[in-house]
């Protein structure tokens, strides 16, 4: 009886090899590879529509303007001399500033988590101080960042702050609000009754934290460090450029930027990989996720 319900079950698809979903990670992959494509065919099939409509499209694209080169002419002006007779090709001097900004990146992630959990850990504590404190939480949101960077910049040379140092306090200044809200909803999401359980064991209130609001937090927490990672890469970028650090992607950016009518393809192929350093950021985010939290109470599945 157990066979013939196995096989009335297999032949309706249900558990049919074919009929199974693929992994999550499989699938992330293939739904990125598609965005990638698809991506690309917008930008080529707009290029194409700019030449046979000779230009008369909005925002028009004529076959000799060079400032909406090919894919091809991008990818391919990475593994060029950045300069001419130069040793290292593009992608080479590209990944060196990638690398110098993932470190500031990585610095102001790391202080803007820290800071952003502490307040999430203090408003659970005190509803008194989030609601006095909250709205200038929020408020700090507001201020445009590229007003904030130069004083930053300024108040670290002052103090003989090294420069990279400005650059991680504008990273974090990104990096600790998605922390706090994320942290402070997921420290109150556990159920009341499991609250009053632990609390008519005589827990205190840091043994409720870290037993049960912890735990509950996680994938809270690690949603909003995934935002955080590729807001502490922008706020790493847009730091570089007030404060004169000759390496970097904002450098290198704001260089191929003076260039961009002889050769665009540089300043997008600085684009990408910046996108790329965020994307990579947030991938590592991602296997620490999947690491500590089990699969069954991710929230993004």
């Amino acid at each position: 009886m157990d066979k013939s319900v196995a096989v009335s079950r297999n032949d309706i698809g249900l558990e049919s090899p074919a009929g199974r979903k693929l992994p999550v990670g499989l699938r992330q992959v293939v739904a990125f590879v598609l965005i990638l494509l698809a991506l690309v065919a917008l930008w080529e099939g707009y290029k194409l529509l700019g030449a046979v409509t000779a230009g008369s499209i909005p925002m028009p694209v004529r076959p000799d303007d060079r400032s909406m080169p090919h894919i091809w002419s991008i990818v391919g002006a990475l593994f060029k001399p950045a300069r001419r007779g130069g040793e290292d090709i593009l992608l080479i001097i590209l990944l060196r500033s990638a690398v110098f900004t993932w470190r500031e990146a990585l610095a102001g992630f790391t202080m803007g988590s820290v800071v952003g959990f502490a307040l999430g850990v203090v408003f659970v504590r005190s509803r008194l101080l989030e609601r006095g404190l909250m709205p200038y939480v929020v408020a700090s949101q507001t201020v445009p960042l590229l007003a904030i960077a130069p004083m930053v910049v300024i108040w670290g040379s002052r103090l003989d702050w090294p420069a990279w140092t400005a650059v991680a306090i504008i990273s974090a200044y990104l990096t600790f609000f998605p922390v706090t809200i994320n942290t402070l909803r997921g420290l109150r999401s556990p159920d009341p009754t499991a609250v009053e359980l632990m609390q008519s064991y005589a827990a205190s209130e840091w043994q409720v934290l870290w037993k049960l609001r912890l735990p509950a937090a996680l994938p809270y927490i690690f949603t909003a460090l995934k935002i955080s990672a590729t807001a502490s890469v922008i706020g790493a970028i847009v730091g570089e450029l007030p404060s004169g650090i000759p390496d970097g992607l904002g450098r290198a950016l704001l260089t191929f930027s003076y260039y961009y009518v002889s050769g665009p393809e540089k300043l997008y192929a600085s684009i990408i990989i910046s996108a790329l350093l965020g994307i990579v950021f947030v991938v590592i985010v991602m296997l620490v996720e999947r690491m500590v939290v089990p699969a069954q109470r991710r929230l993004a599945e």
